[in-house]
């Protein structure tokens, strides 16, 4: 009996970021559209009338780069794309995951479908093969200056189609000839343009992109609730996150923070009204919604352009069929997706700078009236003491990740591209970043559990479901043991977006 393969139709127009994560992920296959089809044919018919005409166009009569005034014969022209592939396929470091190699490849499958980029239809039949049987080229991490496109990591995508290269198929490493060979599928031999058609592209920033906004909203929606169990646990004062307040102030991520605070502690006994016990809570409770919303307002923002650059041409040159124009301009440029990145990056390691504050706020007995460390015998049993030391360590980490690789810039080719974005290396840093602010609200997660523990009443309705979810996996601690374990249990709950969810 088959098993049931979820499929994701391509037209290079509508890709969500949902799509690119589900193909990463999810083992989802790529399905063409037949629309999109007749646009590749179409462009590709233009492609062969330039070169029978001998038309002067770059990268497809003409040298790359520096060398986009030299012309290259007929007979050279399939050699100048594989040469491009070849020479252009030099990354360094450690591998990509394969989710991020799937995102990448999915990616560029949907701009190759919008019909700008000349490719054969069984160039690009190739690639979606490729992704659908599960052959995941390995790509080095290192080399990409987000601008001509992310060139070094898509040509060693590329060079497995060519039977060269590596690649991963059932995890294990294979040449690219091997790998192709294990799925059923030959090397193809590029024509005209096509080399520069799979390579002139974003998509290794943009692919990184996708799968930390993801991963991003998860933390977001998880880092509200677990704030909410902190709440209680201090015996905060809800009132802070009242309507009135924040109508008056009408930043829309700050409003819905507010919201999801109060739906998460309503029906709680644990919290206090003002001036029950204090008139104020420290910024780390009160301030929730204006720093949540920011964090919130970016997500949108960034959300909203990444969608945009996942539905684009980002080739060069681009054809244009309907006018029979050829243009030359620089929409490989990753200047879009490298502010993007850079911005993400910054919100969404604030989640981890309050969550930090938050966790010494449940530690510390001189601002929490709790037993120190939350342990029951303190002195000869430690408790949260370390767990503090981490997270301070991760999110001072994190500032030094922050430092935004947008603001650099370095000439390559001969001083022809002089002006780069560094996107790649900011969403390679992003996602460091997500992965670090995942560690800190797990911390924060087992904190405001074992605080909770020291008290009494009914929790609110979000909260109450978040404590059992740990509780059902980790054990309150009554004496010291080896912490790393639960956090990194805690950690898995909240990757997997079991707190994302909760409430829903």
């Amino acid at each position: 009996m088959n098993q049931q393969v979820n499929v994701v139709k391509v037209d290079g127009d509508q890709l969500r970021i949902e799509d690119v994560v589900s193909i990463a992920r999810n083992a989802t296959h790529i399905q063409l559209t037949e629309e999109a089809l007749n646009r590749v044919r179409a462009s590709r018919a233009m492609v062969e009338k330039m070169v029978s005409q001998q038309e002067v166009v770059y990268g497809i009569t003409t040298g790359f780069g520096k060398f986009s005034d030299v012309m290259i014969h007929d007979e050279d022209v399939s050699k100048l794309q594989e040469n491009l592939i070849m020479s252009h396929a030099c990354g360094m470091g450690d591998p990509y995951a394969v989710e991020v190699v799937r995102a990448m490849m999915a990616l560029r499958i949907n701009a190759l479908a919008k019909g700008y980029s000349g490719i054969r239809e069984e160039t690009l039949l190739q690639l979606v093969e490729l992704c659908n049987r599960g052959v995941h080229p390995i790509i080095p991490q290192q080399g990409s200056l987000g601008a001509s496109g992310d060139l070094a990591p898509l040509a060693h995508m590329v060079l497995v189609m060519l039977g060269k290269g590596e690649a991963l198929v059932n995890g294990k490493r294979l040449s690219g000839k091997e790998a192709l060979s294990k799925v059923g599928l030959s090397p193809i031999r590029l024509e005209a343009k096509e080399g520069l058609a799979l390579i002139n592209g974003t998509q290794a920033m943009t692919a990184q992109l996708c799968l930390a906004l993801y991963d991003s909203r998860v933390l977001l929606e998880s880092a509200e609730l677990i704030a909410a169990m902190t709440i209680e646990a201090l015996r905060g004062i809800p009132k802070a996150f009242d309507p009135q307040l924040h109508l008056v102030r009408p930043h829309p991520g700050q409003q819905e923070s507010a919201k999801r605070l109060l739906q998460h502690l309503s029906g709680s006994k644990r919290t206090t009204a003002q001036g029950e016990l204090r008139v104020q809570d420290p910024y780390s409770l009160r301030c929730l919604p204006q720093v949540h919303g920011a964090t919130r307002d970016t997500l949108e923002y960034v959300w909203t352009t990444v969608t945009r650059e996942c539905n684009s041409v980002t080739d060069n040159p681009i054809l244009f069929t309907e006018t029979g124009d050829v243009i030359s301009g620089g929409n490989f440029h990753g200047q879009p997706m490298a502010f993007a990145a850079d911005f993400l990056a910054i919100a969404i390691a604030e989640l981890a700078n309050i969550s930090e504050r938050r966790t010494e706020r449940l530690v510390n007995p001189q601002l929490s009236g709790l037993p120190g460390f939350l342990t029951e015998n303190g002195g000869l049993h430690s408790g949260f003491m370390i767990t503090q030391y981490v997270a301070a360590s991760i999110v001072s980490e994190n500032k030094v990740l922050c430092h935004p690789a947008s603001v650099d810039s370095i000439p390559s080719s001969a001083n022809q591209e002089d002006h780069v974005s560094m996107g790649t290396t900011s969403a390679r840093k992003l996602r460091t970043i997500v992965s670090n602010v995942t560690k800190v609200l797990a911390i924060e997660y087992l904190a405001a559990a074992q605080a909770i523990d020291f008290g009494s009443g009914d929790l609110g309705t979000g909260t109450a479901r978040a404590y059992e979810q740990l509780r059902r996996v980790i054990p309150r601690l009554h004496e010291d043991r080896e912490m790393h374990p639960d956090l990194v249990k805690a950690e898995e709950l909240i990757q997997q977006g079991t707190l994302a969810f909760v409430t829903e």
